[in-house]
């Protein structure tokens, strides 16, 4: 990411992308793409710090939902979904165990169901139901 914020950042103070007329954008389109890079890479460069800070808790019997938790969810067809409760980067997916695991923060939608329930518990996301089948 930060090899792409420098080449975005290069193109657009390039001689050759020296605006000839007030319509000629690309030298201020090539600025907003190098921004972009360098904000994403400092966003990836703050992610990584917290993953790597994080103390992970382990979840015994009783135990509530909270930052690191693994839960499983069964949906009321069947299906199961694996979830990480980690503090940032939601949206990520993972694979454990031939397994695919989604990233997801305690402040998002599903997140602010879970945290506080155990296993056991049923959550509800919009129309949907789900059970806590596994936790840890």
């Amino acid at each position: 990411m930060s090899n792409a914020a420098k080449t975005a950042h290069e193109a657009a103070i390039h001689e050759e992308n020296i605006p000839d007329n007030k319509y000629d954008t690309l030298s201020l389109e090539a600025s907003y793409v190098a921004q972009g890079q360098a904000n994403r890479a400092q966003e990836l460069k703050r992610a990584l710090q917290a993953y790597r800070q994080l103390p992970l808790h382990p979840f015994g019997e009783g135990a509530s939902i909270r930052l690191t938790a693994l839960v499983t969810l069964l949906d009321e067809e069947g299906a199961a979904k694996t979830f990480f409760i980690g503090p940032q980067e939601g949206g990520l997916k993972l694979r454990l165990d031939d397994e695919e695991v989604l990233v997801i923060t305690a402040g998002s939608p599903l997140g602010r169901e879970l945290i506080g329930k155990s296993l056991g518990d049923e959550v509800e996301l919009g129309s949907n139901r789900y059970e806590i089948i596994d936790l840890c």
